[in-house]
């Protein structure tokens, strides 16, 4: 399939408030119309709500794009990417599954023990789907506080969740 046909368009937002992975990530998808550098990851992506919460859960110490890539990485060798199921996975079969090389993040222990109470809130508090934080209509700041209420997502990374979502397709930001 050619770039053309894969192309996606979405409207920019002004992120000059930002600094490192994510804004290369933006700056790529204006030049290139990719924010991974692979348009068929970019669209597993924005296919799967769960993935793009993960994939900013991962943006810690690594190249952004391994980290948005890593619930790839995840839900391939697991076969789903389903919350409840990840939750209630043992937590040493879960580090094993977490650690296979190329692994899902360098922090494998901590970000594995992270990704399962994630998945636990969200099987627990928002039907098993990530896109619930976001997707009954609520403002940004309600959908940052629901984010940042959630282990492992510090200020920082609350105030990058409108950008990951506008850009992955999950909830247009261009009015925000």
């Amino acid at each position: 399939m050619s770039q053309e046909t894969k192309t996606i368009s979405i409207s920019a937002l002004d992120y000059g408030d930002l600094e490192g992975g994510l804004v290369r990530m933006m700056d790529r998808f204006k030049e290139e119309g990719t924010l991974t550098g692979d348009f068929d990851d970019d669209q597993a992506i924005r296919a799967d709500p769960d993935a793009a919460l993960l994939g900013l859960l991962y943006d810690q110490r690594v190249r952004v794009e391994q980290a948005f890539t890593g619930p790839l990485r995840l839900k391939e060798r697991l076969g789903h990417l389903d919350m409840a199921r990840i939750a209630a996975m043992d937590e040493g079969d879960f580090k094993e599954v977490f650690a296979q090389s190329p692994a899902v993040h360098r922090f494998v222990n901590k970000m594995a023990d992270t990704t399962q109470e994630v998945a636990g809130i969200i099987a627990e508090e928002y039907d098993g789907d990530a896109a619930n934080l976001w997707n009954d209509g609520a403002d940004r700041s309600t959908i940052e506080k629901r984010v940042r209420a959630l282990p492992g997502f510090g200020p920082q990374k609350t105030k990058k969740v409108r950008y990951v979502l506008h850009y992955f397709g999950h909830r247009d930001f261009s009015d925000a």
